[in-house]
């Protein structure tokens, strides 16, 4: 089963802002458990921890520091 992973939405003022991948903490193709922190994202000066939804492997969809839209897709998990 997939389950995407979102970039989350950090700005209510602004759903549609960009923000950007700060780190990854697992690699593409990578196994990871529930909850687990795969990586950190940040728009303007905030930054917030994304956790895995499920355990699976992980399939990453943007790399670090290219700008997507909040709630676009940032990964998936093959569960």
């Amino acid at each position: 089963m997939i389950t995407e992973v979102p970039f989350p939405i950090m700005s209510e003022k602004d759903p549609t802002a960009e923000g950007v991948v700060g780190t990854w903490f697992v690699n593409h193709g990578e196994q990871v458990v529930a909850g687990q922190v795969i990586a950190e994202v940040q728009v303007d000066k905030a930054s917030q921890d994304v956790e895995a939804p499920v355990a699976g492997v992980m399939y990453q969809f943007v790399a670090e520091g290219v700008a997507i839209t909040q709630g676009a897709l940032l990964a998936r998990i093959d569960s």
